[in-house]
């Protein structure tokens, strides 16, 4: 059975990147290959990907100027992903050369079915942001949360999860300087 995933970082206040939407704070901590919530241990169960237009644009700038999209996504400057993305937006982005990526915008049932079925039996990943994450929760597509915090506060920035939702602790270790938690999505908060 296909399970749609937000895997992500956060900052111990709760947003996945500052007002500019840098990243710079997760860049600085250290960090360790293997262990909970590892990446490359991650990725091989994904079969197919959701981002909004924000991720995508952040992606996209990072592999101009020769860096990679995530950790142990492949070669600087090439898109990092092998498996079908689907990026949602309301205005024209620039394609990527070489990549699979798919522009879509409204609502996510309809989107999430495709990813489902491109994803042949792998799972689904919102790679971000928080708002999407949450569009896939309240239509009932988001099983899980999977998130690294970090040991550093931000104050203000992108919301990790910008709704109120009720989430059930199933998973907890230590990676690194890193806590992992993972949850499932119970539902809307006071449902």
């Amino acid at each position: 059975m296909t399970r749609t995933h937000f895997y992500t970082a956060t900052t111990l206040d709760g947003f996945i990147a500052d007002e500019h939407d840098s990243l710079e704070w997760l860049f600085s901590q250290e960090h360790e290959e293997g262990g909970p919530l590892d990446y490359a241990t991650f990725i091989e169960g994904i079969g197919a990907l959701a981002m909004g237009a924000t991720t995508y644009e952040w992606v996209r700038a990072h592999l101009e100027s020769g860096g990679g999209g995530e950790p142990g996504g492949g070669d600087p400057g090439a898109w990092p992903y092998s498996q079908p993305t689907w990026v949602f937006t309301h205005r024209d982005l620039p394609a990527i050369e070489g990549a699979d990526v798919r522009f879509v915008q409204g609502d996510v049932e309809p989107v999430w079915q495709e990813m489902v079925a491109a994803a042949d039996g792998k799972d689904v990943w919102v790679v971000g942001g928080g708002g999407l994450a949450a569009d896939f929760a309240e239509a009932g597509h988001l099983d899980r949360l999977m998130l690294s915090i970090a040991p550093v506060t931000l104050g203000a920035g992108r919301p990790l999860f910008p709704r109120p939702f009720d989430l059930r602790l199933v998973e907890l270790a230590r990676h690194g300087v890193f806590a992992c938690a993972t949850y499932d999505v119970v539902g809307p908060r006071g449902a």
